[in-house]
């Protein structure tokens, strides 16, 4: 009895040390990601929308505008600074914010 006990112990040992050494790993394809400029042409600050400025100043009222940019759906890009940090935020033309 204590044979056939000891035989099934070294038996699942030894799978087991067989099955951590087979293991593979999968490595996935990193995925990276570009900054969003496609389609966006830059524009002076003075130029962005009443309903913009206001958006900004309303939420962000520490933020300073670094650049702007707009593409063909009116949708805006603000790179904005707010103390030492940066940010990128992008907005509609009435002023909505939006995820991208």
């Amino acid at each position: 009895m204590k044979k056939v006990i000891l035989t099934a112990a070294i038996l699942l040992g030894g799978l087991s040390t067989i099955n951590a050494q087979a293991q593979q790993e999968n490595a996935s394809p990193t995925e990276q990601t570009a900054p969003v400029t496609e389609g966006y042409t830059e524009i002076k600050a003075e130029d962005l929308p009443t309903a913009v400025a206001e958006a900004l100043k309303k939420s962000y009222p520490d933020a300073v505008l670094s650049k702007a940019y707009v593409n063909e759906k009116k949708e805006y890009k603000l790179e904005i600074a707010v103390k030492d940090q940066s940010a990128t935020v992008f907005t509609d033309v009435d002023g909505n914010w939006l995820k991208k």
